[in-house]
């Protein structure tokens, strides 16, 4: 005959709750932090993508002998960019020559909303 010990096996209610709650303690304290963080990438990769974006514009300029008062678009950028490619949107941002276009003015990139504190659009001087 078999005998049944009370309490054998498995966990009780409370301690599945206690370990449910320190669970959701924890997501709540990292997933902040991980937004955040996220961010601050997207942020760092579009000004990457700014910084090359002014280079190939100087870079065209000089080998055309452009003065700044003369108009450009980003596709004459291309040529000079890797693959020959512009740069991929990492936070649906848009990239555009300010202003009217001229080799003058500033690339920039517009994106909806704020991304790590910074309002649209933002330029390459904006990150110092």
């Amino acid at each position: 005959m078999r005998v049944r010990l009370i309490g054998d096996g498995g966990f009780t209610f409370v301690e599945i709750m206690i370990v449910v709650t320190l669970i959701g303690l924890l997501a709540a304290i990292a997933v902040p932090s991980w937004h955040r963080a996220r961010q601050n990438s997207q942020l760092h990769s579009i000004a990457n993508n700014l910084r090359m974006l002014e280079s190939a514009k100087s870079q065209y300029a000089l080998e055309y002998r452009l003065a700044t008062s003369q108009t450009i678009s980003l596709n004459d950028l291309a040529q000079y960019l890797r693959n020959r490619q512009l740069p991929k949107a990492v936070a649906e941002e848009t990239y555009s020559i300010g202003g009217g276009g001229t080799v003058a003015d500033l690339v920039q990139a517009a994106f909806t909303g704020t991304l790590a504190g910074k309002t649209s659009p933002v330029t390459i001087t904006s990150f110092n």
